[in-house]
């Protein structure tokens, strides 16, 4: 039997079980998403009783599933080894893999994952992003050398540092920028997010030391120099793009857009970004910013391509950049934003 006819057979016999399986798992879930977190301030986000939780983290804590400290209870090694197999376990059952299916045919794309909470409300969404990614590229990719394009970005950078050395077993990974500088913060630029996921994969990265929005002559002079062109060509013969979403407004002012190209996506009324392509909320182009690397079109001939993006206030613009994206798309996202793009199609 699968596991959720598992599950299902359980609930026949003793109900009871599933749900205090259930209701333990959603505690350890909520630790997840949030440590440390107090008692008071988990009790309101699960609506249940402080006396009530405490009885359950008492328990949670003597079987080594949680510690307790002055900030707040956090997962343990064993909790957090628990969550993400249970995860597995318990999707069909509480309906999870029914939203992944009804979200991929809303957008249009080949598969989408679904992780618990809310990322504009638990910051540790995003982490719970990198991990699902680590654990979904160990599926993905062959044995031997392939070669991962990756844009910058604060939630790519977030993803980052939770990508493990067990994706270079029997494999050697390059990570490459998919782009050039965009003038932000240089921890959020693909060019570091590229060298935190090759150190915390023991892979190896190029660094792409241009910027995105240089003019055409400069590019032209600027590509036939030798360390450019190698990481170009490296950037084309990618087998796997891994890019996050903007949202418009953000990153408009990100790119330092000039007040002509600012009222373009205004008057536009764009709402997407993604690879330096503006997309209003019909996937409609507004507006494209010249650049170096990837563009949109570029996805169609790479193998694996992986969106990540989550939290309500990105469901608009999921929506709009996912009718521009190749349907062999695979979008990491969370309850937060899915639900939201569903409201119109909920669950039968």
């Amino acid at each position: 039997m699968t596991n959720n006819e598992d599950l299902e057979l359980l609930d026949l016999v003793a109900p009871d079980f599933i749900k205090t399986l259930e209701k333990r798992f959603k505690i350890l879930q909520s630790i997840s998403l949030m440590e440390p977190i107090g008692r008071r301030v988990l009790a309101d986000d699960l609506n249940i009783t402080e006396r009530g939780l405490r009885t359950e983290t008492d328990l949670l804590r003597k079987q080594g599933l949680i510690i307790s400290s002055k900030s707040g209870m956090s997962l343990t090694k064993t909790g957090s080894d628990v969550v993400i197999r249970l995860t597995d376990v318990l999707a069909d059952y509480q309906g999870t893999a029914l939203l992944e299916k009804q979200l991929s045919s809303k957008l249009g794309i080949s598969r989408c994952i679904v992780l618990p909470g809310n990322a504009d409300k638990q910051h540790r969404v995003v982490d719970s992003f990198g991990r699902r990614l680590n654990q979904l590229l160990g599926t993905l990719l062959p044995t031997g050398q392939s070669m991962i394009s990756v844009t910058g970005g604060s939630t790519l950078a977030q993803v980052a540092r939770n990508l493990s050395s067990d994706l270079s077993k029997n494999r050697q990974l390059v990570f490459l920028p998919a782009r050039g500088g965009v003038g932000e913060s240089v921890a959020i630029q693909a060019n570091s997010v590229c060298a935190e996921m090759a150190s915390r994969t023991q892979g190896q990265y190029r660094a792409l030391y241009l910027p995105e929005d240089i003019s055409e002559k400069s590019f032209e002079s600027l590509q036939k120099e030798t360390s450019i062109k190698s990481v170009l060509d490296l950037i084309y013969r990618s087998n796997v793009v891994i890019h996050s979403i903007g949202t418009a407004s953000v990153m408009a002012e990100r790119r330092n857009l000039s007040s002509k190209e600012q009222s373009v996506v205004d008057s536009g009324r764009a709402v997407s970004e993604a690879f330096g392509d503006f997309f209003d909320q019909n996937g409609k182009l507004v507006y494209k910013v010249p650049r170096i690397g990837l563009h949109v079109r570029d996805l169609d001939r790479i193998e694996y391509v992986i969106a990540i993006a989550g939290g309500e206030s990105k469901a608009n613009t999921i929506q709009s950049y996912m009718k521009n994206a190749p349907h062999h798309t695979i979008l990491i996202t969370d309850e937060g934003a899915s639900k939201l793009i569903l409201r119109d199609n909920p669950l039968k």
